[in-house]
């Protein structure tokens, strides 16, 4: 069983960044395929960003060139930096687990954290 635990956000003005947190517990990190997710209010959770066990990147179109998505094996931590931010990037985002990067493309996960909140202001 895998806990993730996010943090990070906040509120910032448009053109600003932050970097977000998840933290995981209670399995083996490295074995596991990390991604992000976010949903905005009154829409359907959508992925963001994926990385592989070893490094390889995956981007939603809306976000390439702004995100940018890291892990540290040795802390059992996913980050996503977020540059360049917009008001359309507002939302909750969640940080989310899987042995498949397959799944995770897919929008499906094994696991996931309580999410943190990302507003953007204009």
């Amino acid at each position: 069983q895998v806990q993730l635990v996010e943090s990070g956000g906040g509120l910032v003005q448009a053109g600003g960044s932050l970097r977000l947190s998840c933290a995981a517990s209670g399995g083996t990190f490295s074995s596991h395929v990390m991604g992000w997710f976010r949903q905005a209010p009154g829409k359907e959770r959508e992925f963001v960003a994926a990385i592989s066990r070893s490094g390889i990147t995956y981007y939603t179109d809306s976000v390439k060139g702004r995100f940018t998505i890291s892990r540290d094996n040795a802390k059992n931590t996913v980050y996503l930096q977020m540059n360049s931010l917009k008001p359309e990037d507002t939302a909750v985002y969640y940080c989310a687990a899987d042995r498949a990067m397959a799944r995770i493309l897919n929008g499906e996960y094994d696991y996931w954290g309580q999410g943190t909140q990302v507003t953007v202001s204009s």
